[in-house]
């Protein structure tokens, strides 16, 4: 695919996608959501962590309200079924660990989009906005999904009704995201972490994502099984006996990610 509104590049095992309409603040267009769609399945295969980040001042506006003649003419319930579910399912379902490098504002749809990466790194001038309700709908694009999950049920609550900012210190206190860092280490610090991923065990952080994801649905029992199999399988694995060895050589252990 030729890309139009994002840029997507694979270098030293890291894959990274730049929403790329920065004219619109990285607004969602149908176009872009495809684009991010096929970006996304085509990292699982050629690299071993995935980060998404906006060009210029802001992540993500969320939303285009422009792909319509008028908003009245928006079928809402289709975008979401058609366009942004088949986007979301991509992300979560990517078997390699991704990271959303939030460079700046993050509202609605936009934010959720970022909530739906593992891993959310954003910088201190960023900030996330439910802004659903300020135009008479619901939190979208997973938002009524992440929000619980990630920053519990009460804040969750707030911040949908309320409809306001939360900025990227406030998000990293109340668990909705990974980290804030100074907006001049920003850049320098998601390409670290990226870098560190991609050279980890891949293997095993694909059965994490798993291990974690699962606990929400089973009890403690079945949990323990999960687990069990999952480590299983990570025993089985090259890189498991290179950590070993290397644990055991006391010297750092060069994972190939299989």
């Amino acid at each position: 695919m030729n890309y139009e509104t994002i840029s997507f590049e694979i270098s030293n095992d890291i894959a990274v996608l730049t929403l790329n309409r920065p004219d619109v603040m990285n607004a969602l267009n149908t176009q872009m959501r495809a684009e991010i769609t096929h970006a996304v399945r085509d990292s699982g295969d050629k690299a071993r962590v995935l980060v998404m980040t906006g060009a210029g001042a802001s992540f993500c506006s969320g939303q285009d309200l422009g792909d319509a003649k008028s908003a009245a003419s928006l079928d809402l319930e289709r975008v979401l079924r058609d366009e942004y579910v088949p986007m979301l399912r991509a992300i979560f379902d990517c078997p390699i660990p991704t990271i959303c490098a939030v460079n700046g504002a993050a509202a609605g749809a936009g934010a959720n989009l970022a909530l739906a990466a593992d891993v959310v790194i954003a910088t201190e001038s960023a900030f996330f906005l439910q802004a659903f309700t300020r135009i008479g709908l619901i939190p979208d694009a997973g938002g009524t999904y992440w929000l619980p999950r990630q920053m519990g049920a009460a804040k969750a609550m707030g911040a949908a009704l309320f409809a306001d900012k939360i900025t990227a210190r406030q998000a990293d206190d109340f668990g909705m995201i990974w980290e804030a860092v100074g907006d001049d280490v920003f850049d320098t610090h998601w390409r670290a972490r990226a870098a560190h991923l991609a050279k980890g065990p891949t293997e095993a952080y694909r059965h994490v994502k798993t291990a974690i994801r699962s606990s929400f649905d089973n009890d403690l029992e079945e949990q323990l099984l999960v687990e069990a199999k999952l480590q299983g399988k990570c025993g089985q694995t090259r890189d498991f006996k290179e950590g070993v060895l290397a644990f055991m050589e006391k010297r750092p252990a060069q994972y190939e990610g299989r």
